[in-house]
């Protein structure tokens, strides 16, 4: 088969997919708005089951309700039936996935979980089929065709389920205005959760490795220090610890390159005066930008006035919080 034609394969595809879920925004209603009130109002979980394709899709539905605030679980119909059901409490509700809404599988869990008085929330393609007749809410995922050619594959059918699961999962994000940092709590080791939740005092350079030198530190002592922290610069402090500057390998670099007697030099007459700073508190992402902002590499720390710790772009750089657009 030539690429032209395989091309025009996976478009096809993309079309009819892209036709179920243009036809599924005008079948939103009412039942759509009950089913996210319903969950909102709810003090229990939201347990999603399905067989099969349907099966993967709930459980994907239930990665992004738990993601953005919706505690929810996969209960596998057939575990059910054998002691899973157990997790389930009066105060739950289910949303039970079928194309055809007679799936064997899913029948005594409908009878057991119309028993336990859960509300259902069908998402099925019939509503006379026997989810659909025993539903709370009658959610239509029906499409005109698969994607498939031999229209067996389950796949127009499995897109439409999983849009209205996401079309659920915001409506009820929204509901309880679920802010970037409510997903940072529940995303701390992904890259939005660092730059939500990271702070400078938890990645910062302290200590003895802070480099310090006295305004009266001699031009090679002054390098020594800057060598020797592996940072490529020095803040420069008084006797009481106060910052005084800064001096970095760029600005020796330029002294180099001036008919100067370096020897004489004391870092007092090399520092540049009022450096950026930032305080420990702060988020580490703000730090980056204050870096990327005035376009330096070190970002001194303070604390009363005094420079308590450094950050460097490099290390702020692999965890992950450089700016998008970079």
């Amino acid at each position: 088969m030539e690429n032209p034609e395989i091309i025009k394969n996976g478009r096809r595809v993309i079309h009819i997919e892209q036709k179920a879920v243009d036809k599924l925004v005008a079948r939103l209603d009412d039942d759509f708005a009950e089913s996210v009130k319903k969950i909102y109002n709810s003090k229990g979980r939201v347990i999603l089951s399905g067989i099969g394709k349907s099966g993967l899709i709930a459980r994907k539905i239930v990665a992004t309700l738990n993601s953005t605030g919706t505690p929810a679980i996969f209960l596998h119909p057939v575990d059910a039936m054998h002691g899973d059901l157990g997790i389930v409490r009066n105060e739950d509700i289910a949303i039970l996935i079928s194309k055809s809404g007679n799936t064997e599988e899913l029948h005594d869990l409908i009878i057991m979980l119309k028993r336990m008085s859960v509300p259902i929330i069908a998402l099925t393609s019939n509503k006379n089929s026997y989810l659909g007749k025993n539903s709370t809410f009658f959610l239509d995922v029906s499409v005109e065709e698969e994607a498939c050619p031999n229209d067996l594959a389950p796949t127009s059918s499995t897109t439409v389920a999983l849009v209205i699961g996401d079309a659920l999962a915001i409506a009820l994000l929204q509901l309880r205005n679920f802010t970037p940092e409510d997903f940072a709590q529940l995303h701390p080791a992904g890259t939005l959760g660092k730059k939500l939740t990271l702070k400078i005092d938890e990645i910062m350079i302290s200590g003895n490795d802070v480099p310090k030198v006295l305004p009266s530190t001699s031009f090679k002592n002054t390098i020594l220090e800057i060598t020797s922290k592996r940072l490529g610069v020095t803040t420069v402090v008084d006797e009481n610890g106060i910052l005084l500057g800064i001096i970095t390998d760029g600005d020796l670099r330029r002294l180099l390159e001036k008919d100067v007697d370096l020897t004489k030099l004391t870092a007092n007459e090399m520092l540049t005066k009022n450096p950026k700073t930032i305080s420990k508190d702060k988020l580490a992402s703000q730090a980056l930008s204050l870096m990327e902002k005035y376009n330096i590499t070190s970002l001194i720390v303070i604390e009363n006035e005094k420079p308590i710790g450094m950050l460097h772009l490099h290390d702020l750089v692999k965890l992950g919080l450089q700016s998008n657009d970079k």
